[in-house]
């Protein structure tokens, strides 16, 4: 009897990915296929934001010299137009376009306007910042959740291996080897897709708040100078 056992064991001898997958049971394929959809869905997010955050850092260092090159602000806004495609800009748009619709057709500005302007400035900055965080609570999500996914995963694993164990009536390593083996890989592929879920939300979090405190920094710069010509 014992020696059937070892030959069946023997013909689980093979502990590649695959295997372990192919014989673990039902519940534990679906946790391992939901950490594998994850894993891959965090990644697909990393890979978008890292893309985003660095065009936008390069648009807002474009912005920033041809704010700063001494040209008037009208005529950079003539140049860029209402509805710009870099988020620098549309906060600027923002802020000149509420500052034209403040003058009245005598020249003079309506009363309230600097408030105005801010606040039109702070809707647009905030717009940036929601389209610049969306995707990273997903982040947080897959790295807090995973680990636990795939603990499940690996009790469940675990339980069925003792349950053939206590049916064989066999403590043989190489009958406990395969199932314990199978339950771990759930553990495995729930760290996989927790820890760089983890790392890049923490990263991509604090360029996202380095970004929106760079257009929160321009909107006051912007005001101050809008505030010189309303004094003058």
């Amino acid at each position: 009897m014992e020696t059937e056992l070892l030959n069946a064991a023997a013909g689980h001898s093979d502990f590649s990915m695959w295997a372990l997958f192919a014989r673990a049971t039902i519940t534990v394929k679906i946790v391992m296929l939901m950490l594998i959809l994850a894993s891959f869905w965090a990644w697909a997010i990393i890979v978008q934001k890292l893309l985003m955050y660095r065009a936008a850092r390069r648009e807002a260092a474009r912005f920033d010299r041809a704010f700063w090159s001494g040209e008037p602000l009208d005529g950079l806004f003539d140049q860029i137009g209402p509805e710009p495609k870099g988020r620098s800009e549309r906060v600027f748009a923002a802020g000149m376009t509420e500052w034209r619709r403040s003058h009245r057709d005598d020249g003079n500005l309506i009363a309230g306007a600097q408030a105005r302007i801010d606040r039109s400035m702070d809707v647009a900055i905030a717009k940036e910042a929601d389209e610049l965080q969306r995707g990273l609570p997903i982040l947080a999500t897959v790295g807090s959740t995973a680990p636990f996914v795939g603990l499940f995963g690996t009790v469940w694993g675990i339980m069925n291996a003792f349950i053939e164990i206590a049916e064989q009536q066999n403590t043989n390593l190489a009958v406990v080897a395969p199932g314990i083996a199978e339950a771990l890989l759930a553990t495995g592929l729930g760290l996989l897709a927790a820890i760089p879920a983890v790392v890049f939300y923490n990263k991509l979090s604090a360029d996202a708040d380095r970004l929106v405190a760079g257009y929160e920094a321009f909107a006051d710069e912007f005001a101050t100078i809008l505030s010189r010509q309303l004094d003058s």
